[in-house]
Order: structure tokens, then C-alpha cells, then sequence
């Protein structure tokens, strides 16, 4: 997987449901994508939030791009603070948030990486988490053809992905292979906030904020299908 900031319930879901995770480093940062942003609750609406990237060439990977010095970590912590403060689990959340978002480290990749490894503690899932760069295979490899090098390397019998990709990998390569490909699917998965209409899938943030570690486990370890 790309390393996302912060990232949607679906994703700790994939993370709880495989033995190892290998968080890509070395493909390029996409400038469309969910790396460096997601959704938070604003108003009983969903509202993106990011952490700003420094400007640098299309041709850098992940691992080679940092976060712009215009990035105003407090300015962030209180768009949360001003949704948040009157959620039930506000302050321990909270403490989360602070170590994530004020840590000192310039490079995109570590920052993030950090950043997940805090949120996984703090809901006590034990996932080994492999660098990509750190696996020695051929890294010139692309697509379906990466993936499974990985898989060989590590010697994985299974590989699971999210529902997305039934688009981009095909069931009988991974099956010629003697790996088995499956698809997590994510079920909708409501909880109150606030007593309002329901927004899903904002980032992980939400789930612990209206949810005790112990619900917000149980939403992550049962709420979902592999297909």
C-alpha cells in the first residue's frame, strides 16, 4: 500500500487482516491521491484536510519529497480542536493527534510512517510493517509484476487488497504463482456523531474520536468482507 496520512477506517481494516504490511517508499507521490490528506467532520459535513508538500519534480519518489516549511501544525491541530472538543473521546485522541502532528521530521515518507505506527499503537494492532525499499527484488518492476515479487520474497501464500483493486490485479496471475489474491470490502459502518446524520468514511481520526479503543477495534476487526 501507499502510505496515507491519517487515513479512512478500510485501510486499519487491511492492516488488521494481514500478517505483514509492506508500505510502498520508492513509487512517486501522486499528486491526486490520499497520501498526504484525507476527510474530517466539519459542520455535519465531510472537510479535507492535508499537510502541505514542498515542491519538488514529478520524477521523486514518495521517500525523496518533504513537507513545505509553510506547514502550520497548529493551525491543523485546531481545525480538529474545533470539530472535536465536545466528542466523548476528545482528550485521548487528542494527546494522539499532538504526537503525530508535531513531530519534527521534514521527510514526507517518515513523517506518514510515524504517523501510522502511533495510530495502530494506540489501537493495539500488531501488523509487522515492511518497507518496500528494504525488500530485495527487482525495483524496476511495475504493477502486478511488483506486487507479486513482494509476495515471493516474503514468502506470502495469500495477498489481500482493497476492493479497488479488482480492477488492477487478476485472481489467476496471483493463482499461477501459487498465491492466493483476495479483496477486502468494507461494510458501512455507523456511529454517533454528535446525534447528526452520519458522514462515513472520514479518517481514522473520527472513528476514535466517537469510539472507545475497544469499539473502535471491533468496527475494524468485523466490519468487513474478503472476497
Amino acid at each position: 500500500m501507499q502510505p496515507y496520512f491519517l487515513p479512512y477506517i478500510g485501510y486499519y481494516q487491511l492492516i488488521s487482516a494481514v500478517d505483514t504490511l509492506v508500505l510502498y517508499d520508492n513509487i512517486k507521490y501522486t499528486k491526486k491521491g490520499w497520501i498526504n490528506r484525507n476527510r474530517m467532520l466539519s459542520n455535519s459535513r465531510d472537510a479535507i484536510f492535508s499537510i502541505p508538500i514542498k515542491k519538488g519534480s514529478d520524477s521523486l519518489n514518495i521517500v525523496e519529497r518533504e513537507l513545505s516549511e509553510s506547514f502550520h501544525k497548529e493551525r491543523l491541530l485546531g481545525r480538529f480542536r474545533e470539530t472535536y472538543r465536545k466528542a466523548p473521546y476528545y482528550d485521548e485522541t487528542w494527546q494522539l493527534l499532538k504526537e503525530i502532528i508535531f513531530h519534527d521530521e521534514i521527510n514526507l515518507f517518515r513523517y506518514i510512517y510515524r504517523s501510522l505506527v502511533l495510530s495502530l499503537r494506540q489501537l493495539n494492532i500488531k501488523t509487522t510493517i515492511v518497507v518496500s525499499s528494504k525488500v530485495p527484488i527487482d525495483h524496476s518492476l511495475k504493477a502486478e509484476a511488483k506486487v507479486l515479487a513482494i509476495c515471493k520474497r516474503l514468502g506470502a501464500t495469500s495477498y489481500i487488497n482493497p476492493i479497488g483493486g479488482r480492477e488492477l490485479y487478476s485472481k489467476e496471475f496471483f493463482n499461477a504463482a501459487g498465491i492466493e489474491l483476495s479483496f477486502l470490502e468494507s461494510q458501512y459502518i455507523p456511529y454517533s456523531q454528535f446525534g447528526d446524520q452520519f458522514v462515513p468514511w472520514l479518517s481514522i481520526v473520527d472513528v476514535l474520536m466517537f469510539n472507545n479503543i475497544k469499539q473502535a477495534r471491533s468496527l475494524i476487526m468485523h466490519s468487513y468482507s474478503l472476497i
